[in-house]
């Protein structure tokens, strides 16, 4: 039987579509997404730009070109997460965002820095397998189809045909009876005819086998797994179940694709892929900034980050599916900086994130774009939801104009929170016709700025409310 390989097909695919884009069209696909912030949107269009340069590059050039990590400073809800996750989106790479403020000093309990590479291995893994899931995913289902047939026809049936079958001198018209059942019941499968009807599967029991153990450098989260250690020791254990087809379609599928697959080739690709494309966003690196001085007995901010030093700087860490180099990992850091300032990290650190990018305060021009440009705006979003119950919801201009000045309003009077207010200030604006729904006579809803002004104005005038609002 032939091993497929996962993921070279959409790869290929994938990297004739990367090699064509210039950082004007990185920047322009970003465009779509993100209202604003051309600066740092210039600075990850260029370092995306250079790892493709770079893997074009001969073997032993490539191996010194390290990426240029990128750190960006903003106030909340001005695009930076938003930024970092489109461009792993654009690139098809691996990508976590994690705070930095969640890791804690070597030596004590918690999570150590060496955790995110291994979050980022199991994305890689997940993305590398449904890669190759995909290219297999016909050959699955025609096996699946085979075996439900199986399953609806008696085993001897099978067995005469392969007599017939193997049988040169017997005509083909002289077929038995149960080939036309097995032909019939095969188009009322497709037809789905028999979704309803009950048959009983085998299947390998799925129950966890791992035990996680909690504690030590390195050890956490990875887990031991009895049965990759001792193999035939514990054999897999099969389990009957009687579900429907159309559930047994679905159960059946994975296992097929999981046998049409090499899922040690699949590992050695995600482990390829981290190394190569992966992306780590370390977000409030801000809050791990400044230096202490005396002996805290706490966990410091300056331990934090002279452990993330060497998975920046480039470290091999063991995870479950083999050694991860991180000297090619992409890090891009982000933070407020409103109490402290980037001098205040570790001058190791600081070197390890050459291209500084500031992002700028949204304006008014920019929540009325927010509001209405991107792809997924938040306007769009919410006209879809209600469109699903045949509500028809309109903005007018002067609508989408009285929202933008009064989020800029509550964000000069209180914490500046950036578009984040905007998700507030729509939800309540839109709460009644929410909770209405389908009840609603009128399903054509047309805002202007009279109504945003009934609903929303209390909530702008009372100052004692508006410190709680998010």
């Amino acid at each position: 039987m032939a091993i497929y390989l996962g993921g070279e097909i959409t790869e290929q695919v994938q990297k004739t579509k990367l090699d064509d884009l210039t950082p004007r069209e990185i920047v322009f696909e970003l465009d779509k997404y993100v209202v604003g912030q051309a600066n740092a949107k210039r600075a990850v269009a260029v370092a995306l730009r250079n790892r493709i340069r770079r893997q074009k590059l001969p073997t032993e050039i490539a191996q010194d070109v390290l990426p240029k990590n990128i750190l960006m400073i903003g106030s909340t809800g001005v695009g930076k997460t938003e930024i970092a996750r489109r461009l792993a989106r654009i690139a098809n790479s691996p990508f976590i965002k994690i705070e930095a403020s969640k890791f804690t000093e070597v030596g004590y309990v918690g999570r150590d820095v060496e955790s995110m590479v291994r979050e980022l291995t199991e994305v890689a893994v997940e993305m590398t397998k449904h890669a190759a899931f995909e290219e297999v995913s016909k050959r699955a289902e025609e096996n699946v189809e085979e075996k439900i047939l199986d399953i609806l026809l008696p085993a001897s049936s099978a067995n005469s045909s392969d007599f017939y079958e193997n049988d040169n001198s017997i005509d083909l018209t002289l077929k038995p009876q149960s080939n036309r059942t097995r032909e019939k019941l095969r188009e009322q499968l497709r037809r789905g005819e028999l979704d309803d009807r009950l048959i009983e599967i085998e299947s390998q029991d799925r129950s966890n086998s791992t035990i996680d153990f909690i504690g030590g450098q390195g050890i956490e989260e990875m887990g031991v797994n009895f049965r990759d250690m001792f193999g035939n020791l514990f054999p897999s254990k099969t389990v009957r179940r009687k579900i429907k087809i159309s559930e047994a379609k679905t159960f059946l599928l994975r296992e097929e694709q999981e046998k049409l697959v090499d899922m040690e080739q699949i590992n050695r690709s995600a482990i390829e892929k981290t190394e190569s494309v992966g992306i780590i966003f370390l977000d409030e690196i801000d809050k791990i900034a400044g230096r202490e001085a005396g002996g805290n007995p706490d966990v410091s901010r300056e331990g934090v980050q002279r452990d993330l030093l060497p998975i920046i700087e480039g470290t091999t860490v063991n995870t479950r599916y083999g050694m991860v180099n991180t000297e090619h990992i992409l890090f891009i850091a982000a933070g407020a900086f409103h109490v402290s300032k980037p001098s205040d990290l570790i001058p190791e650190l600081q070197g390890r994130f050459p291209i500084r990018v500031e992002l700028e305060a949204l304006t008014l021009d920019d929540f009325k774009r927010i509001l209405t440009q991107p792809k997924n705006s938040l306007i769009k979003q919410y006209q879809a939801l209600l469109n699903t119950e045949g509500i028809q919801l309109n903005f007018t201009e002067n609508a989408i104009t009285t929202l933008a000045e009064m989020t800029v309003n509550i964000n000069s009077n209180t914490e500046d929170i950036g578009a984040r207010r905007l998700h507030t200030l729509l939800e309540k604006l839109l709460e009644e016709i929410s909770f209405e729904g389908s009840e609603l006579e009128n399903k054509d809803q047309t805002l202007d700025s009279e109504y945003v002004l009934e609903k929303l104005d209390g909530l702008v005038k009372d100052q004692n409310l508006r410190q709680y609002i998010l």
